[in-house]
């Protein structure tokens, strides 16, 4: 398509493809049309062109990106020909104040810009473009859509200013942002907050869409300045709830007048739901403030006013059942605890009123467990946050929370019970499939569960015994009764997750003999479950209630397992009587015992093996755990029998996903930390540990040799590959690296360069072995230094840099690759090759002069391949933040 902007005809074609074309090529032409068409020296007059006699909205719009694209240039305009544009601009929206709304947004965001870069600008002793908040006030004077238009430019230059430009230095953005904060941001909150009063000091016509749009972008606009980065800190938002919002000491007038919050909250019960909600975001906002702002007296009246506002959203909450609004009620009620202290809360005149208010609220949201589960999060660290405050509260007032906390915990226990049942016959999405949020909840729940712990222990146990019952009821039972085992399991793995949570929760809250008694009477429960279970492995297998065991064995170890723990713990007093388990050294046969069963039997399933190998690995973390686990006969057999004879994940059948061999290098690395504690320098010990592995390679070498069942070496390789980068990252020692490096070298290395060569175009096994490689470079506890008579070191790096520069002449053969094809084959094993060079010339154990002076170009070569490497990734996937995509992660 060759456009040359000759005539308006043109120039809406342009429009036509870049907006409402369907052609992946036409579109890229345009593209290109575009960039030519500003780099145009008459690009303003077709600008203007297009706004003038445009006969679509797409026309304006295009007219406003090419605007916004050439003011922002790095080279700017002369400052009178920006200053005509924005006048330009600001005369063309009055005139014309019914354009379609993303035009207009377009525009102004044009505006926007302008103001910002040009905000330390001066003509003739005056700072011309902060004359843009004189110029909206004209707006406002006008009709309602004119109104409309004058709010939405300051919510823009709001945010405009607000937005860091990266391509500019940051140091001139702060700068701009400061002085706009200092000089404009109060007198625009003012304003917006003048605007909101003379809307509810008139009588609202919500069914006048001019004027429902007119209060929607004032509220944006007052939402925009509260949520202004006033310190330049650039707040992580994923971290909402811990945000406190650092208001300037110059606005402490408009928070201290009561009228403030009362306009708000005022509003939120005038206002339909898609307005009410901003009215709540404000709100939110304003209960955020930053302490120091207010002396303490100011504080607690300020609070006083807020806890009002909850109160009498509460005793009318039929606007809660938006889901929006709720939302920004869990929010707004979440950040009152974390900008206020229990201390504070319990002195309001209305705290014992407005606390049961708030309880029953949260029961009812947790009884609808299908109702907005990402909202509950933010009741749920309300209550965790109140409950973790009690030990430290000094007021005489009572905190209610030993009356309340018992509530919710039982509110949620039961509720998450009843779903079962319908989630089963309804064939809904089962909350327990969403394990993160399962998890997070959990955490949150374990602190509010051990306030008056004796409730919840006595609920648990009564509850834990009476679904036991009937799932031993179920299985002796005929056949047939799907539905009800289905449901029966759905609670037992409940049941497992809140005594693990309950159990952990001992970390998190003032603990007694009498509550750890308590722990060993839920924890016998849930022991002789995990023995019911695994007798009927495996015929029965439930994958959820596998995975509530792993959670519930690992809250269990890291509050009643290790050092820290005294040995006379009550919580071994039920459990030595039930089950014989005494003390921590029985508890970790337990583990093992579990650990092994499910490695034999759950190989298939990706979820629970993954799962029980990080536990595996958690528990080989600390020299103390390590030297009692090795005494465990579990343990001992699994160091001599790591076989996919026993443990069948280890096997490299074609039904095993390739993508499932990444947990061997887990397996590999607690089982290497393990033989660690006793081998010393015992190379025989070493060398039986390895024996599998040496089995395998000798098994590849053969096939290679031959060349046949290419595809079995592959998966062998794979595996082989994951395993040894377990062992190599648990060796910390020179001593037992040493081990390693002469096992692999010169025996097998050679077959992973010959790998590289074959499967060059295959990142499901080149990736595991750059990785390897990567792993044995890393000169970690200094375990690669040497002795001065050794040549391991100038031997490693030399075939280092054989697979690197074979991997990088091979890769640049491939050619062009797609967008979607470029990580996974090309800049990942790219990436790992760099990774592995940085390792080898950061380790301090090669003298590269060494090379030179014999005449050995293997330095120069690895170089000269990562050059090459380099300069065939172009500039923009260099900047861009890769990540791979799901199904190809290796």
């Amino acid at each position: 398509m060759a456009l040359h902007f000759q005539s308006l005809a043109e120039l809406e074609v342009l429009c036509t493809h870049l907006y409402v074309g369907t052609d992946l090529t036409e579109r890229i032409e345009a593209e290109k049309a575009l960039l030519e068409l500003i780099d145009s020296p008459e690009c303003l007059s077709k600008c203007q062109l297009l706004l003038e006699q445009g006969s679509t909205s797409y026309a304006q719009l295009l007219a406003a990106t090419c605007l916004s694209k050439l003011v922002t240039r790095i080279n700017p305009l002369p400052i009178e020909q920006r200053i005509d544009i924005r006048n330009y601009i600001l005369n063309y929206v009055a005139s014309q104040p019914k354009l379609a709304p993303f035009v207009i947004q377009a525009l102004i965001q044009v505006i926007a810009k302008l103001t910002k870069l040009g905000w330390f600008e001066v003509q003739k002793d005056e700072f011309v473009f902060r004359e843009i908040i004189a110029d909206v006030k004209k707006f406002l004077q006008g009709t309602v859509e004119h109104c409309i238009i004058g709010v939405i430019i300051l919510c823009e230059l709001t945010q405009e200013m607000n937005l860091v430009d990266y391509s500019r230095p940051s140091a001139k953005h702060r700068k701009i942002a400061t002085s706009f904060r200092d000089t404009s941001l109060k007198d625009i909150l003012v304003l917006a907050c003048s605007l909101l009063k003379q809307v509810l000091a008139k009588p609202l016509n919500l069914q006048d869409q001019d004027q429902q749009s007119l209060v929607m972008q004032v509220l944006k606009l007052v939402l925009s300045c509260l949520s202004f980065d006033f310190l330049g800190s650039s707040a992580d938002e994923s971290a909402d709830d811990l945000c406190t919002v650092q208001i300037p000491t110059t606005w402490r007038t408009i928070f201290l007048e009561p009228e403030t919050l009362d306009l708000f909250f005022n509003l939120y019960h005038s206002l339909p739901p898609l307005l009410s909600q901003l009215a709540l975001s404000c709100l939110v906002q304003f209960a955020s403030t930053r302490r120091s702002l207010f002396s303490s007296p100011e504080r607690a009246k300020y609070l006083g006013n807020l806890i009002k506002g909850v109160k009498r959203i509460l005793e009318n909450p039929q606007g809660l059942s938006d889901p929006g609004n709720y939302h920004e009620f869990c929010r707004f009620l979440a950040r009152l605890k974390t900008n206020y202290q229990l201390g504070e809360l319990v002195l309001v005149k209305e705290y014992a009123e407005v606390i049961g208010l708030i309880a029953n609220f949260t029961i009812t949201s947790l009884q609808h467990w299908e109702f907005a589960p990402n909202s509950v999060h933010y009741l749920l660290t309300l209550w965790q946050r109140m409950v973790a405050s009690v030990p430290f509260v000094k007021s005489a007032e009572p905190h209610l929370l030993d009356t309340y906390a018992p509530e919710i915990t039982k509110a949620f226990i039961t509720s998450r019970l009843e779903s079962v049942a319908i989630v089963v016959r309804d064939n809904l999405e089962d909350p327990l499939d969403d394990t993160a949020t399962v998890f997070q909840q959990l955490e949150q729940l374990c602190t509010v569960s051990r306030c008056e712990y004796e409730k919840t222990c006595t609920l648990l146990v009564q509850l834990f015994d009476q679904n036991a019952q009937n799932y031993q009821k179920l299985l002796h039972a005929a056949p047939g009764l799907a539905v009800d085992m289905a449901i029966q399991e759905g609670r037992l793995a409940w049941l497992i997750y809140l005594v693990g949570t309950v159990v952990g929760g001992r970390l998190t809250y003032t603990s007694t003999d009498e509550h750890d008694a308590m722990d060993g009477e839920l924890s016998c429960r849930v022991f002789q479950l995990i023995s019911l279970m695994d007798t009927r492995l495996p015929h029965r297998t439930n994958e959820k209630i596998e995975l509530a065991v792993l959670w519930f064995l690992d809250q269990f170890r890291k509050t009643y397992v290790g050092d820290q723990l005294q040995r006379t713990s009550k919580v071994y007093a039920r459990m030595s009587e039930v089950l014989g388990i005494t003390d921590d050294n029985h508890v970790l046969e337990t583990f093992m015992t579990k650990i092994v069963t499910n490695l034999k039997y759950w190989g298939r399933c990706e979820p629970v093996l993954s799962r029980t190998l990080q536990f595996l690995s958690d528990l080989s973390v600390g020299y103390i755990l390590l030297k009692k686990l090795v005494k465990i006969d579990a343990v001992k057999f699994m160091l001599k029998n790591h076989t996919s004879e026993h443990f069948p994940f280890l096997g490299i059948s074609d039904t095993y996903n390739v993508g499932d061999f990444r947990c061997r290098t887990t397996f590999y690395t607690a089982l290497t930390r393990l033989l660690m504690v006793d081998l010393g320098e015992d190379e025989d010990e070493f060398e039986n540990f390895m024996l599998p592995l040496t089995v395998s390679f000798e098994t590849v070498l053969q096939i290679f040799n031959n060349n046949f069942k290419q595809e079995e070496v592959k998966r062998m390789l794979i595996g082989l590959a994951r395993d040894l980068r377990g062992i190599a990252f648990a060796l910390n020692t020179k001593t037992s690296y040493t081990m390693l490096f002469d096992w692999i070298y010169p025996a097998y290395l050679p077959a992973l360069q010959r790998a590289i060569e074959r499967w060059y175009g295959e990142p499901a096994c080149t990736t595991p072995i750059l990785k390897l490689l990567a792993e044995l470079m890393q000169n970690r506890s200094q375990r690669l230094n040497f002795d001065v008579s050794s040549p391991n070191g100038i031997l490693l790096f030399r075939e280092a840099s054989k697979m690197i520069c074979t991997y990088g002449n091979q890769i640049l053969s491939l050619g062009s690759l797609s967008k979607d094809e470029i990580y996974p084959m090309k800049l990942k094993g790219i990436s790992i090759c760099y990774s592995a060079l940085k390792s080898a010339l950061c380790g301090n154990y090669v003298s590269f002069g060494v090379f030179k002076l014999y005449g050995d170009n293997h330095f120069d070569n690895v170089l000269q391949a990562f050059v090459k490497m380099l300069l065939s990734v172009s500039h923009s996937d260099l900047l861009t933040q890769w990540s791979p995509p799901a199904a190809v992660q290796v």
